[in-house]
Parts: C-alpha cells; structure tokens; sequence
C-alpha cells in the first residue's frame, strides 16, 4: 500500500536526508522524502500506525509528521498535541495549526509558536516576541483536559481561564461531573455575592427614599463604611477572578470583556476608596449635599453580581451546546458479556480484545464493533446514522458499537474495540470540529482585535465630553457615563457567536449520521454548486451481483472457475460479487500466478498455464485482447439495461462476458432530484462503460454524466470545474475514489466505504447514500445563517449600546443608561448568542 504524508520541521537538504533516512529505517517501508513540498511518499507491506512513524522521527530530530496538509492538521493520536500559531512568521495562512511532536509533552513552548515546534525544557521567555512560555500539555489517559470555546489553540489540565479572552476553559471531552464542578463553583460564588450585594445596594438606594429611615439609625459617612465592608467579599472572593483575567489580558494585550469589566468596575471602586478615606481632593461636583463624596460601592457590586450571573448562564447554556458529544458517551455500554468454553462470563468493556466471542441479549447495546457468527435479530441503528427504522442482521452482518439490540440473541466477534470503533471514531472527529473554526470567524477576530481599544477611547471621550459641555454636576455625569460605556460593552458575544453555532451544529450532525471533520468543511458545503458523485456504491447499493458467465465455447463453468480464481485476490466489490457466485454454484477455486490489479481496468493473472484477464474494454485493448462483433453487440445489449458487463480474454481472445447488476438506491433518485433544486449540478463519473452509464443517469434524470473514468480522469475533471470557478464536492467510497475526494473542496465518504476513503474526505455519511449530502447541505445552509443571526446581534447590540452608554440620547430624551442596567444587558448578551445557537438542535435535517 502506498500513503503521502506531510512532514514539518525540514529546513534543508539535510534535514530531507535525516527523515527519508529514519523513515526508511523502519522494517516493512521504502520511503521516498521530498522538501518543497515537504512530502514523504511510504511504501508498506503491512500498515505503520502514524504515532510510530512520529517516534522514530522524534528520535532523528524535531519533525513532525502527518496525514494532514500544513494549514490544517488534525491530529490521528492523542500522542500529538495540536497548537494554534497566530503570529508564526509571514506565511499567507493567517492562522495555522502546528503539531508538536509527541516527545513534547510536559515541555514549554510560545504560546504564539514563534519558532514552530521549537520546545524548551524549562519555563522562560520566548526569545523572538518574549511572552511567558507554556507548559505542553501531558496527554496521559485519565486526564481531564480543557480548552476554550472561543481559542481552541489553548490547552490545559484542569479548570481556569483562557489568557486570550479570559473565558472560563471547558472539558474537551465533556463529562457531567467537570461541568458540574465548574458550574456549582459559579454558584457557590453567585449566593455569596448576592448576599453581600443585596444590602449595599439598599443602602445605596436608600438616600431615594424620603425622610431616609438609615440616617436616623447612624450617619451616612458610617454607612459608606458598611457599604465597603460589604462589598470586600464581593470584588475580593466571588469576582476576583475579573480582575485576574483583566490584568492578565492587559498585560499580554489579549484584551476582552474583562479588560473593560476590570477596568470600569476597579475605577468604581477605588475612586469609592479615595473618597472615603481623602474626600478633600476631589471638587465639590463629586460631593453630596452632606459634604461627602459620592461612592460607588453599590455600582461596582450589583455590575460584578450581574457578570458573574451572565457568566453561571453561559456555563449552563453552553454545557447544552456540547450535549451531543455527550449523548454519544452514553451510548457506550460499560459491560459485555464474553463467550468462553461455552460459558457466558460478564467483563468490562474494557476488557475485550479483537477475536473475542461476545453473546448480545435483547435490548443490550452491542459493546463493540464485529460480525455476527451466530443467530440473527434487528438492530436500531437510529443512533448513529439518524435513520429510526430498525435494520434486520444475520449472519456475517456488521454491527456497530453503542446500537440496540432487538428481541433476539446472537453470537457476534469483536473486530474493533477501543478507540478503533466506530463511536469512539464519531466522537472524537465530532470533538475535534466543534472546537476547529471556521473561516467566517475571521470578521470576529479581526474586528475583535481593535474593539477594546476603540472602547476605552469611546470612554475616555465621553468622559471629558461630558465634564466640558454636560449639566451639574458635569463630572459626576460624565464618570457615571464613561463607565457605561466600558460595562456595556461584549466582545465576548462577537466572540462566541461562530464557535458556539458550529459545536452545535457538528453535534447535530453526528446525530442525523453526516460526521464533520471541521468547521471550514460545513462552512463550505453551504457554498457548493457541483457535486461529483462516483456510481458503484455512491448511487448503487455497492452490493452487485452476479447475473450471469456467457462464454463463447458454452464452457460457462470452466470460465467461471478461472475468472473466480483470479478475483480471489481482488478486494473490489465486483471481484467480490464473481466469488460469491462461483461458491453458490459450487465451483472450487485454483491457484493463479502473477496476479496483478490495473487500476480501474480490472484484473489479469495465469490460470492452468493461461493468460486470463478479467475487465473493461481499455483493459482488452491493454492486453491486446481481439473483441468479436458479435459478443461485442451482446454486450451492448446487457449494458442498456443497465448492467454492469465485464469482458473475459483467455490468451488474447476475448470468449465470454460477465454480467452483473447493483440497484440504485432507492434514496438516490430523491436525493439527486433535491440537490438539483437547490441549485446544484450533479455529475456522475464512474469507470463503468458508456451505456451503463448512460442507462444509470437517464433513470436518476441527470443532466451531466462522464464514463469510462480512471482516477486520474476524475482528479482532473474536478481540477477543471474548479479552475472555472466552481465550487466542488466529491462523493465516493473506494479507495481509487480518494485523490479525487482530497482534490475537491468538500470530500464527502460513504460511511460503508473503505478507511482510505474516509481519511481523504471532509464530511463522512455513515449510512452511506446520497440523501446524507441532502442532510449535509441542510446542516450547513442552517449553522450559517444561524452565526449570520449571531454577528448581527452582536454587531448591533454593540453598534445600538455603546452610544446610548454614552449619553447620545440624553439632549433629546433626557435618557442615560446606568452602569448596573449596563452590565445586566452586558451579561445577557452572550447567553443570547448561545441560546440562538441552541435552536439548532431543533433543526429538522
């Protein structure tokens, strides 16, 4: 088997060497290393899982190696960490993701990846844009690890917050028990505050009353020590971590929300102080009618209750956001029972190894993934490919890890366990899109990086605007105001407006069956106008059959031995399809020499001293093979119905054809005729002959239609389409569909295809039929249009907001809005962000 890889790290001819050297060392592979491209292009006998492959790099140098191109890595094993790099040198990409190489845990590396996948051993600086140097997270099974919803880049072991935006880090693998911790941290803090807060703000409020009963009871200025002491638990315990994370955003200039919350809440509270303690410093406009100065321990209180009720809102709301992820956890059983000496023992799932004998009861979910050896029953497979009508299994049927079963018993053979199977595989690609983002994140950010500090001169501005041309007292005025326009302000909402619609949205996804493996795959699939689809197993159900061996010398067994002979060693399915019509007819197979498979031709070998070749037409014309005008018209014939026919040449004679049928699904025809009306061009390339595909393409009425493709055809065809403009996508399922697949723009994978094919694709259908695209393009028309809803909220709210905090309204309307209305609306505008996100999963796909 031959794989590309993409290898990083290699600066020179050198570095080229030392990798193409070290891969080749590696029993069972013949590696051929490029440098532009950075390419290394493996030869196997035996598939050479990737974490190898990175280990025996990591002992030849700081190289990286994936099966990813450089501008967007996923990583295939938790033994590579993947790091965003936001400033690494002038590359065109303006954010890329950079895999640090498994020898790499625990170490420290820039934050901002400066020097690549440069590791030092001990903390420090980084010596080009001197930020402190972050510890690599140490990926070991049991570690509960967290990332940011809003900069995925950032990774830690446990709890805290994000140093880019300061929000709270939530599990990347969510579990009820972390969120819950966090959450019930929130609320512990959230009763204190409001205890406190609660009787500041009376007091505050008090002076409104007339007759004030508080000053009979003692005067004010020993109020505004109650006051102070009151609020000490509320700006040092419950929301002291505002002011961490503002400090921490000022002074690496990540700045946020809470560098605003920081600082408009800090200047409240410490002119609070200043006043108390030296009222003579300040003008008599600051100063009460009781010669005291106006504090402001209530308004810093109630705008820092208020943010933390915003922030214990969101990390419920976005608890939700991650809700599918963990319904699919849950589908895993925690048991299984083992068939050993015919005895039934039950083990932990953990426990099971390929090869073993698990007996499924009824109503049991299947633990692994296998083959059932024993009995039959109907399966609900409703949980992972979204289809709710329960499927009929027998012998030698698939199952999948975390179905039900029905009301029957059977014996089954697990072929995947662990990480391999099929579930583990969906939550781990669902995981790894809903933290990716997507490329209409890009407005956020760039707007994002300039909003705090066009904020703090809006305030500032209005602050001395306010104290020149306001009404007494002028300066109080424009105190009050400036410090609105710091609190009302959410960069936060514009921040999470894309992530949180695309955690959603992935999830809903994985539920309907279309798996996603990033953000600017279903960002994009809103954009296509062609769909390319393969026939055999795309538009077919992938399932042929043998009709019938017509020779020429009416010895149909005999030519049926040798060709049935010959596709033993074939893995296509219409080699497959030959066997299994040689075996129900009883015919033995014999052994062939010097095999060999041309791709898409067919196949050719010896058989009992003959040269035999099995295929189509060009496969004839390669071998030389003379095609007689009668069995030519025969086979034309056979072809305009529809068949798939297969010439058969014995020494360079052709003498007989095999025909053979694949119905088109039944979901195909809706599917195709959908797509056409949303305005997409559907085009069929398939390697079968010219009338076949004629004959497929009339009955799914489509408009375009190639025969007779190679794989090489179909790269180009979509090389071409794209070269016009067009916006592509692919969908296949065998491995001579998977250049095609990572060629266009949106890769789609029938889930019943091979591994080669899944791996090239960006969206995989696990059911495995055209209708899944339907879903797909739904999907993405509805998460964009939903983070559309969301920048416009966020967008206007701020647009509407920041002038009303300013005063604007107050020369026609005698209008001002006040700090702690500001920091309500503050708050509520993220969880309004998330709770339109969360209408996606309503969505009906």
């Amino acid at each position: 088997m031959k794989h590309t890889y993409t290898v990083t790290g290699m600066t020179c001819n050198g570095c080229r060497s030392s990798v193409e050297k070290a891969l080749n060392s590696i029993k069972g592979i013949e590696a051929v290393v490029s440098l532009d491209p950075p390419i290394a292009t493996l030869l196997m006998k035996d598939h050479i899982p990737l974490v190898q492959l990175q280990e025996t790099l990591s002992k030849a140098g700081k190289y990286s190696i994936s099966m990813e191109s450089p501008t967007d890595t996923i990583s295939e094993t938790p033994n590579e960490l993947p790091i965003k790099s936001c400033c690494s040198s002038n590359k065109p990409q303006e954010k890329s993701t950079v895999i640090l190489p498994a020898n790499a845990q625990g170490k420290y590396y820039c934050p901002m990846h400066c020097e690549g996948e440069k590791v030092y051993d001990k903390p420090g600086d980084c010596p080009v844009c001197g930020m402190d140097l972050v510890k690599a997270p140490e990926l070991n099974i049991g570690k509960t690890l967290y990332t940011c919803p809003m900069h995925p880049e950032v990774i830690q072991e446990g709890p805290g917050s994000c140093p880019i935006c300061g929000m709270d880090l939530v599990p990347m693998e969510p579990t009820e028990s972390e969120e819950n911790k966090v959450y019930n941290d929130l609320v512990r803090k959230m009763k204190i505050a409001v205890v406190f807060t609660v009787p500041v703000f009376l007091i505050a409020m008090s002076d409104m009353i007339s007759n004030n009963p508080l000053m009979k009871i003692m005067e004010a200025s020993k109020w505004n020590w109650v006051q102070l002491i009151l609020s000490l638990p509320v700006v040092f315990y419950s929301c002291w971590m505002f002011f961490i994370r503002a400090y921490k955003s000022i002074i690496t200039w990540n700045l946020n929300m809470f560098t605003l919350i920081g600082i408009g809440t800090g200047v409240a509270f410490l002119f609070s102080l200043v006043g108390m303690f030296f009222p003579d410093v300040f003008p008599n406009e600051f100063k009460t009618h009781n010669g005291t100065v106006s504090l402001y321990f209530e308004a810093t209180t109630v705008i820092l209750t208020l943010v933390l009720l915003g922030q214990l809102l969101e990390a419920r709301a976005h608890s939700q956001t991650s809700g599918a992820i963990k319904e699919l956890l849950k589908l895993a059983p925690t048991e299984a029972t083992l068939v050993i000496d015919g005895a039934d023992k039950v083990i932990s799932i953990h426990d099971i190894k390929k090869g073993d004998l698990l007996r499924v009861k009824p109503g049991d979910k299947i633990p692994v993934d296998g083959k059932i050896t024993d009995g039959e029953s109907t399966i609900d497979e409703s949980m992972i490919s979204g289809e709710p009508i329960p499927v009929d299994k027998k012998i030698d049927d698939s199952v999948i890890a975390g179905t039900i079963n029905g009301n029957k018993s059977f014996v089954m053979i697990a072929e995947k366990v662990g990480s391999e199977t099929l579930l583990s595989q969906i939550v781990k690609m669902v995981n790894d899109a809903s933290r990716s983002r997507a490329p209409i994140q890009k407005l956020a950010d760039s707007i994002a990086k300039y909003f705090v500090p066009i904020v703090v001169v809006v305030s500032v501005l209005t602050f001395f605007v306010w104290a020149k041309f306001g009404p007494e007292p002028a300066m109080v005025y424009g105190f009050i105001n400036a410090i609105a326009v710091l609190i009302i302000a959410c960069p936060c909402a514009l921040g999470l407006a894309t992530p949180m619609s695309v955690m959603v949205g992935v999830g809903k996804g994985a539920q309907s069956g279309v798996l996603i493996k990033n953000a600017e795959a279903l960002e994009n699939m809103n954009k296509v106008n062609v769909l390319i689809t393969d026939k055999t197993g795309t538009i077919t159900e992938g399932k042929p059959s043998v009709e019938k061996v017509f020779s020429t010398n009416n010895d149909d067994d005999s030519l049926l031995q040798s060709i049935a002979s010959l596709n033993q060693y074939s893995e296509h399915p219409l080699a497959q399809a030959v066997v299994n019509f040689a075996k129900a007819k009883k015919v033995s197979l014999i052994e062939v020499k010097d095999f060999e498979a041309i791709s898409g031709k067919g196949v050719t070998g010896t058989v009992t001293n003959k040269k035999v070749a099995l295929g189509n037409k060009k496969l004839m014309e390669q071998v030389n093979a003379a095609v007689s005008a009668e069995l030519e018209n025969q086979i034309i014939a056979e072809q305009k119905l529809g068949k798939t026919v297969s010439y058969i040449s014995v020494d360079g004679i052709a003498v007989g054809f095999v025909s053979i049928t694949d119905a088109i699904k039944p979901t195909s025809v809706e599917a195709i005729k959908e797509l056409i009306r949303q305005g997409v061009e559907v085009i069929m390339l398939t390697g079968d002959n010219e009338n076949t595909a004629k004959a497929v393409a009339q009955e799914l009425h489509l408009s375009s239609y190639k025969a007779g493709c190679l794989p090489e055809d179909k790269l180009k065809e979509i090389k071409r389409l794209q070269s016009e403009g067009k916006i592509v996508a692919m969908a296949g399922d065998g491995i001579n569909d998977a250049p095609a697949l990572a060629q266009a723009d949106i890769g789609i994978a029938m889930g019943t295809g091979t591994d080669v094919a899944i791996e090239s694709a960006k969206i995989t259908l696990v059911k495995g039929d055209l209708q899944g695209i339907v879903k797909a393009k739904n999907l993405s028309h509805a998460v964009m249009k939903n983070i559309k809803q969301n920048l416009f909220f966020a967008f206007f709210y701020n647009v509407l907001g920041i002038p009303i905090a300013a005063g604007v309204l107050y020369p026609f309307f005698g209008v001002l809005l006040s700090p702690m209305i500001a920091a309500l609306a503050m708050s509520f505008s993220s969880v309004s962000v998330i709770a339109n996100a969360l209408r996606l999963r309503s969505l009906k796909l």
